[in-house]
């Protein structure tokens, strides 16, 4: 399926990009891919960063919808809700995978 990129959806993609372009919010991704439902506080701890932090990026997140928040009592508990942002991620990873193996050939190559 070919998509034609006008200005107003390249905008709207870019801005999905700057969502995602802050290690902090790829770390929360990652960690939310592993433990969904995890609390500002469950992922502070793990990203060893304050809750507020963590609540300040979650926001960004949640406004592109790539997490959703629901209430479980007094906490707020978060997951990923747009699957295709893990599969991005993935895709990248898979692209800087490759890029780091023909470095490596490159670097351990017999010099002539």
């Amino acid at each position: 399926m070919k998509i034609q990129l006008n200005d107003n959806s390249a905008e709207l993609i870019a801005r999905r990009f700057r969502a995602l372009a802050e290690p902090t919010r790829l770390r929360i991704l990652n960690h939310l891919r592993h433990h969904e439902d995890s609390s500002v506080g469950e992922l502070a701890e793990a990203l060893e960063t304050s809750q507020q932090n963590v609540s300040k990026h979650l926001a960004a997140l949640i406004a592109e919808g790539f997490v959703a928040r629901r209430k479980q009592g007094t906490s707020s508990l978060h997951r990923i809700a747009d699957p295709s942002v893990v599969d991005l991620c993935n895709a990248v990873c898979v692209g800087i995978e490759a890029q780091l193996e023909q470095v490596g050939a490159m670097l351990t190559a017999p010099s002539r």
